[in-house]
């Protein structure tokens, strides 16, 4: 079975190397010091600070590897900075709603999403209705807040 490819910026993937990084350089020290710590205080039969210490190795140690394997099965979306003609991966798309409302969208791989910054995944509903679209097309999107009509203005 195949992983499912991870789409990424550049910015995105040096995101998720800087967090991989701290977790292993500084987060994992800091734990295992923990655990060195709480063993010291009783026997770890009973120990509260043992047991929180160990969930978080767990938390550490699981998130180490999700971002390793996202990273090994990242692809790289790449700025075409002379083609607006199409809505794809990595463009930022201006589009009104039949309130007049703009909204400012780029569209990014689900491992990037920050909707407060206006980055959608490919895989959302705005983001699958958007891809492949032109300048002017209007598009019709089911969501779990209701339906929309939105029309591109701009992709850069």
């Amino acid at each position: 079975m195949h992983d499912k490819p991870v789409f990424l910026t550049p910015e995105g993937r040096a995101k998720l190397e800087a967090e991989l990084k701290h977790l292993r350089e500084v987060r994992r020290p800091q734990v295992a010091e923990q655990i060195r710590a709480s063993k010291e205080f009783t026997d770890t039969d009973d120990n509260a600070e043992f047991e929180e210490a160990k969930n978080e190795q767990a938390f550490v140690e699981g998130r180490i590897l999700t971002l390793e394997k996202m990273l090994a099965n990242a692809v790289m979306i790449e700025a075409n900075h002379q083609v607006h003609d199409a809505v794809r991966l990595g463009s930022t798309v201006t589009v009104r709603d039949e309130d007049g409302e703009e909204d400012k969208y780029t569209i990014v791989g689900s491992a990037e999403v920050d909707a407060l910054h206006g980055k959608i995944s490919n895989e959302s509903p705005v983001g699958r209705a958007l891809l492949g679209k032109h300048v002017g097309d209007v598009v019709e999107v089911t969501t779990p807040a209701g339906s929309l009509r939105l029309k591109i203005s701009a992709i850069d």
